[in-house]
């Protein structure tokens, strides 16, 4: 029997890949056995079914070193490691769950407009998106770049405020920046919002409900991510 030359499930790995590397769309698709216009419905999330991602990283099917290799050239074609499945410890993003996927945009925006020291890689395995989409928000030229709100992705739980500030705190090293603002305070402030979204998220589901009963009259929406937005805008 001839060794496989693609992941067991190529869609599962491909949606892992889209969400959890910098790699480009072509070579998620050549590794996958893929279209690059499957690899691309999968990132806009229009594929017929939505997928589940699958690490192939800890399916045995490549390796660490081989991944990081291809995401720091994009003309590299990733090999397929023959190898039996076993588990793995990753140091990748963790996958975001998809009804999170359509607020990375927003979160990449804001990312680009207070930190422009961060680089896409960087931002890229912080939030889990890939370069060329990070690279068409830089651009302006992203499909819905006119509808985009900055926030911050801390605010749409793309990731944590432990994350955020070590990463903010490392480019500005990197850079020869001084970041004297107190991050501490700041990311109170942060979690305080969070708190604050989460908890009107609840009242406004169960106050719709209780006028989908005929309980009470509609009531006006909240202004908390307003909020949000002109406390974390610099």
């Amino acid at each position: 029997m001839a060794a496989p030359t693609h992941p067991l499930m190529p869609h599962a790995t491909a949606a892992w890949l889209v969400d959890n590397s910098a790699l480009t769309f072509e070579q998620i698709a050549n590794f996958c056995g893929l279209h690059i216009l499957e690899v691309q419905a999968i990132a806009d999330d229009t594929a017929a079914t939505k997928l589940t991602g699958r690490d192939p990283i800890r399916n045995g099917e490549i390796s660490q070193d081989e991944l990081d290799r291809a995401q720091a050239d994009p003309d590299y074609v990733m090999k397929l490691a023959r190898q039996p499945e076993q588990s793995r410890r990753t140091s990748g993003p963790r996958y975001t769950p998809v009804s999170k996927r359509q607020d990375k945009p927003k979160g990449i925006l804001w990312v680009v407009k207070n930190h422009p020291e961060i680089t896409d890689g960087q931002i890229s395995k912080l939030i889990g998106t890939t370069k060329t989409t990070i690279s068409a928000i830089r651009e302006k030229t992203h499909w819905d770049y006119a509808n985009l709100t900055p926030i911050d992705p801390v605010t749409l739980g793309l990731t944590s405020q432990r994350e955020m500030d070590a990463l903010v705190a490392t480019a500005a090293k990197k850079a020869g920046l001084d970041i004297s603002p107190d991050l501490g305070k700041l990311g109170e402030d942060r979690a305080a919002l969070v708190a604050e979204l989460q908890a009107e998220r609840t009242a406004a589901a169960e106050a719709a409900d209780a006028i989908a009963r005929g309980d009470v009259a509609p009531v006006e929406p909240t202004t908390a991510l307003e909020r949000g937005e002109a406390l974390f805008k610099k």
